[in-house]
């Protein structure tokens, strides 16, 4: 298998979300790349490990809404771009974040898609589940860099 690029554009769901949160870039970045402390702020992950730096090849476990994913990380732009992904229960993944700075802090962009089997038999409900998802790590995220917390 080769390493994605790119989410799976011809996946029968597809998600995209974004958010400006008032906060520096590097404030957000921190957030979203430090895996092991996402559920201090995220609180749809119960659990998040990921050994060594957040960085391509390396791979991270969490549990999010009862669902224990191994995700690998695939691409790494400092500040600018993550992509990562994993399959779990059938359903195939690819996760895809967009940082820029803006004149008020940073704006924040996510793709994913979702492909296999469980995803086919039910496309309205997994879309349903995928965009809440998505639209609540993204208020967390503003939460968590426009009111600190110290970790």
């Amino acid at each position: 298998m080769t390493t994605p690029t790119d989410i799976d554009r011809t996946a029968p769901v597809i998600a995209r979300h974004e958010i400006d949160i008032n906060a520096p870039l590097e404030t957000v970045w921190r957030l979203q790349t430090d895996v092991n402390n996402w559920p201090v702020w995220q609180t749809d992950i119960t659990a998040a490990h990921l050994d060594g730096p957040f960085e391509p090849g390396n791979s991270f476990t969490w549990t999010s809404y009862g669902y224990t994913v191994t995700s690998t990380i695939y691409a790494v732009d400092q500040r600018a771009r993550t992509l990562w992904g994993g399959p779990t229960r059938g359903i195939m993944g690819t996760h895809e974040w967009v940082y820029t700075q803006t004149s008020t802090g940073t704006h924040v962009a996510t793709h994913e898609s979702w492909s296999g089997q469980p995803v086919e038999a039910d496309p309205t409900a997994m879309q349903a589940g995928l965009d809440k998802s998505l639209t609540d790590w993204l208020g967390h995220l503003k939460a968590a860099a426009e009111d600190p917390v110290p970790q």
